[in-house]
């Protein structure tokens, strides 16, 4: 099977970070050559705009300041780490990408979708996930999570508004994209919701590979 590119979203204190990690070690396992990467950032060059987006003061940036950021970060990203890992056969898994973009900067922020759509037709183009993973909870238990690591980061210090905003448009991502999202509830204790995770995955791949014996006359 060719590489896929698998990303996980969902707002603060979801796990997201942990569960592509046990995504990336469950693929490992099946034999797979997995690239783990993240956004903002996953490259030289994005990364470095990362520390610029993410170590601002809260009101540092604003919702226009946030969308060119990532975008660029978003690009370097693609260029450098993403496309040449699928082009190699590679799978990739990333913590973040294009959805968070829109949930946090266009829903959360308030900029119009029409705004984000330009910017991320002229950085990817018609590219995009393999397959979503939006994990979802309630923003309070959520923040909730992400204070107790220590350091609040300047996105964990906006209100709860906010991030409820943030949650709310995850979802209505993942409802106008079905084919393409899985909501997993992220309620649960750690291996709980690895367990929802890697079932959603493999009912996803064992799709794929129907499809492909499909393609190439074979019967998986």
């Amino acid at each position: 099977m060719r590489g896929r590119f698998i990303t996980l979203e969902g707002g603060e204190g979801t796990g997201k970070s942990t569960q592509a990690r046990h995504l990336a070690a469950w693929l490992r396992a099946r034999g797979h050559t997995v690239v783990e990467t993240r956004e903002p950032g996953g490259s030289s060059g994005a990364e470095a705009l990362r520390a610029v987006l993410v170590d601002a003061p809260v009101d540092g940036w604003d919702a226009v300041g946030e969308a060119l950021l990532l975008s660029a970060a978003r690009r370097d990203h693609l260029r450098h780490v993403i496309w040449p890992a699928l082009r190699r056969g590679d799978w990739v898994v990333c913590d973040r990408f294009a959805d968070s973009t829109l949930a946090y900067q266009g829903h959360g922020h308030g900029l119009a979708p029409e705004t984000l759509e330009v910017l991320y037709e002229l950085v990817a183009g018609p590219f995009g996930p393999d397959l979503t993973l939006v994990l979802d909870l309630d923003p309070n238990v959520g923040l909730m999570r992400a204070r107790a690591r220590g350091a609040v980061t300047r996105f964990e210090a906006l209100d709860i508004a906010f991030h409820a905003r943030v949650r709310l448009g995850f979802l209505d991502i993942a409802g106008h994209e079905p084919e393409r999202c899985t909501v997993i509830a992220a309620d649960g204790d750690e291996d709980t919701v690895t367990a929802r995770t890697i079932k959603a995955v493999q009912a996803r791949i064992e799709a794929w590979s129907a499809d492909e014996g499909m393609l190439t006359g074979r019967v998986s």
